[in-house]
């Protein structure tokens, strides 16, 4: 009976407690989207840099192992999603989309997945 009765008075205080906490003012938003946005770009660059891996792993692979073989299907190029923009400087700059891979580049292919 005692462990019941504590946990309900530990729940009906965190309630309570969660019930009192302010709105997020204008600022704190504000921080909270340049972090989400800076987030993002970190996982767009760890993108980049994984497929650029995969690239090289993949063109060790078939010089050595693929016996002159030629990749089994094409892959998109990797993207560099570039520098980081603030917000700022992103809002005020027009919004154009990324080539897809650039002029004279070949796709490469991903290695054959084992079993």
């Amino acid at each position: 009976m005692k462990k019941y009765l504590l946990v309900m008075s530990a729940l009906a205080i965190s309630f309570s407690a969660a019930a009192k906490l302010p709105a997020p003012s204008e600022e704190a938003k504000a921080k909270a989207a340049e972090t989400a946005a800076k987030t993002a770009h970190g996982n767009k660059v760890a993108d980049f840099q994984l497929c650029k891996s995969r690239e090289k792993v993949a063109a060790h692979y078939y010089k050595t192992n693929g016996k002159g073989k030629a990749a089994p299907t094409a892959t998109p190029a990797c993207v560099d999603p570039g520098a980081y923009k603030p917000a700022e400087a992103t809002a005020a700059a027009p919004v154009t989309a990324p080539s897809a891979a650039p002029a004279g580049a070949k796709p490469t292919a991903a290695p054959a997945k084992k079993g």
